[in-house]
């Protein structure tokens, strides 16, 4: 569509609102109108009509408000994240793994059998949370050294993908910061937390860093990947993912020791490998106490004869 046609188809769609005011999608579809058009003031009154109507905001349009500067992101709409990959499930295996060339969760795989060796320590994990697990290509890589295997992520479509693999002991269809919080509640721990490009849905990662570290067991690892960008903050990109800066990453751990913060690429975009962290993390194993050191007594003096 050149740009007559897009204003002509504008300006219609501008008419059919006023006879429809409550019709979010036309408002939201005249917002994407107008952004294209280059039209800011117009695109943000429409993206403010839909949050008006549908303060679920399917439509992810408070997103679009953001990176025209008119909010501040704060994080992204259950509802639009939900939605966009339930509609996603069926075909994100074979677009991921073969289009976009994904191999976040076998450089994390690679990451977290290196820092074994260094410690000295096997494959071998009693319990694992894999947030956003999607259709369980994590859990895949990660089946054969944990004994108990829980996936959860906030798409239902995702979820019942997962379980035809038969990969998971438990999953859960829920927000991240919201299971976190009830494994804490109900006082479980793990040894080891995967989270393979999720944070991509994510701004700010203090919370849900501080909420895993509250889970993990002493000696517990946390490894993740995430885009990044080179200035210190979080960014809402054209694409309306997150990139972290590494200072934010390293801020978000505090109280983590960072064994691994390294520049990786888990997928390619257009072509063009995606910059990207790979961070593990772990949660320090209290220091034995010095064992106490036995009194002796002192030897009795000896009498001299006299």
């Amino acid at each position: 569509m050149n740009r007559v046609e897009l204003e002509a188809s504008a300006a219609s769609l501008a008419l059919a609102l006023e006879a429809a005011p409550d019709f979010a999608n036309g408002w939201f579809s005249l917002g994407e109108m107008r952004r294209q058009l280059g039209q800011s003031e117009a695109a943000i009154a429409a993206y403010r009509k839909v949050t008006e109507l549908d303060p679920s905001d399917i439509f992810g349009a408070g997103l679009r408000l953001a990176r025209l500067g008119a909010t501040t992101p704060d994080g992204m709409p259950e509802a639009y994240v939900r939605g966009m990959f339930d509609q996603y499930a069926p075909r994100f295996d074979s677009e991921l793994v073969e289009t976009l060339g994904y191999r976040a969760p076998a450089l994390l795989r690679t990451a977290i059998e290196a820092a074994g060796k260094t410690q000295g320590r096997a494959f071998a994990f009693d319990a694992m949370i894999d947030l956003g697990c999607g259709t369980g290509l994590g859990g895949a890589a990660f089946r054969d050294g944990v004994k108990h295997l829980t996936g959860v992520d906030l798409s239902t479509g995702m979820i019942a993908l997962a379980q035809q693999k038969k990969i998971y002991d438990r999953l859960e269809a829920d927000d991240i910061a919201r299971f976190l919080a009830g494994e804490i509640a109900a006082g479980r721990t793990c040894s080891l937390i995967v989270a393979a490009d999720v944070f991509a849905y994510l701004g700010d990662l203090t919370g849900v860093c501080s909420a895993a570290a509250r889970v993990m067991a002493d000696g517990a690892l946390f490894a993740f990947t995430l885009e990044t960008h080179p200035d210190n903050g979080v960014l809402l990109g054209e694409g309306l993912r997150y990139a972290h800066g590494a200072a934010h990453v390293r801020a978000a751990l505090a109280g983590l020791e960072i064994l691994e913060l390294t520049e990786v690429s888990t997928r390619n975009e257009a072509g063009v490998p995606v910059p990207g962290l790979l961070v593990v993390a772990q949660r320090s194993r209290p220091k034995p106490k010095p064992k106490p050191k036995l009194k002796t007594m002192p030897k009795p003096r000896s009498r001299k004869a006299g």
